[in-house]
């Protein structure tokens, strides 16, 4: 399979994505506070910010390791270094989507078919089992966050009612649960959808719908395969999404420590989570949310406002930098 080719035509098609990634990094960069995230940056020392940039780096490439672990079991000849860019590009859709953090993974679907030749239900198949994967790890962080935000105290020895608590328990465990039933040769997901599929199948009413139902089925008993046959491929992915959030929380450690904040680690990891809950805000990027998190943690554990400010102002600024770069590449691949 030949890729060579000549100059890509500008499509409608081409040009709406490009109009619609230019309008996404010219919104983030219009409402972004930009000034002070440069002041918030000359505070660190020139190596402080290289070495936050490197570990950066490394985590970004052992969360593109984790996809590429999963598209190379079954297609060998893909290989790792152009993942890192289609993944830079999911990202940037992904973080100025409003949500939790999703949007680009179909610009990694039609990156695996079109680069490489997959199937859309193989590279379906791949990116769910990857999402799987991502939602496991970070349904994980997410449990040790909680239980670490009741120890440290931030929330002055409030605790949630068990009404509260039980859904929430059983929300974090639906990655581990989902991903066991599929090696059980059970689908859940398409068990709910089956019966709407066959619905539409028999009226022909919405055949676009019926497609992508059809898709969804496909790929999950597709990543169902995939966790008996390539069961030593899913261990390693998951291991290399472990590693990459035991990185993200050195990261956010060496942030604080570098703005001169002393915590224990009970209080790194409360603080880390309600970071990460603030992108669940439906704003993209978490505009607005991600600073109210920092200010609260900071002021919870009697540091200053200002701090919690600085911290969000350095997160945003790394964000923006790499959630920028996506956006350019995917224009790019376009």
């Amino acid at each position: 399979m030949s890729h060579t080719a000549g100059p890509k035509r500008i499509t409608p098609v081409r040009l709406f994505w490009l109009a619609l990634l230019a309008a996404l990094l010219y919104w983030a960069l219009r409402n972004a506070p930009l000034g002070e995230i440069w002041e918030s940056l000359q505070l660190l020392q020139a190596w402080q910010l290289l070495a936050l940039l490197a570990l950066n780096a490394v985590i970004f490439v052992l969360i593109t390791a984790r996809w590429w672990l999963i598209v190379h079991a079954d297609a060998r000849r893909v290989p790792f270094l152009p993942l890192v860019a289609y993944r830079l590009a999911a990202f940037g859709m992904s973080y100025f989507t409003p949500g939790p953090q999703v949007g680009g993974e179909p610009l990694q679907i039609l990156y695996l078919k079109n680069a490489y030749g997959l199937t859309a239900a193989r590279a379906t198949a791949a990116v769910v089992m990857d999402k799987l994967l991502e939602f496991l790890a970070n349904f994980l962080f997410l449990a040790l966050g909680l239980f670490a935000v009741a120890q440290s105290g931030m929330l002055g020895g409030f605790a949630p009612p068990a009404w509260v608590a039980a859904p929430l328990a059983l929300l974090l465990l639906w990655p581990l649960l989902h991903i066991s039933l599929l090696y059980q040769r059970r689908h859940p997901l398409s068990a709910l959808i089956r019966p709407i599929y066959k619905t539409l199948a028999n009226r022909r009413q919405f055949p676009a719908i019926e497609t992508f139902l059809r898709l969804v089925i496909v790929s999950e008993h597709l990543a169902a395969l995939f966790t008996r046959r390539r069961f030593g491929a899913m261990l390693a992915a998951t291991g290399v999404s472990l590693l990459s959030w035991a990185l993200m929380v050195l990261e956010y450690q060496w942030m604080l420590t570098f703005l001169a904040a002393d915590l224990s680690l009970s209080q790194t990891l409360a603080a880390l989570t309600v970071v990460r809950l603030s992108f669940l805000a439906p704003l993209p990027a978490g505009l607005g949310a991600l600073e109210a998190s920092q200010v609260f943690a900071a002021t919870a554990f009697g540091l200053p406002a200002a701090l919690g400010i600085s911290l969000s102002l350095l997160m945003r600024g790394r964000d923006i930098l790499i959630g920028g770069l996506g956006l350019l590449i995917a224009a790019i691949k376009k």
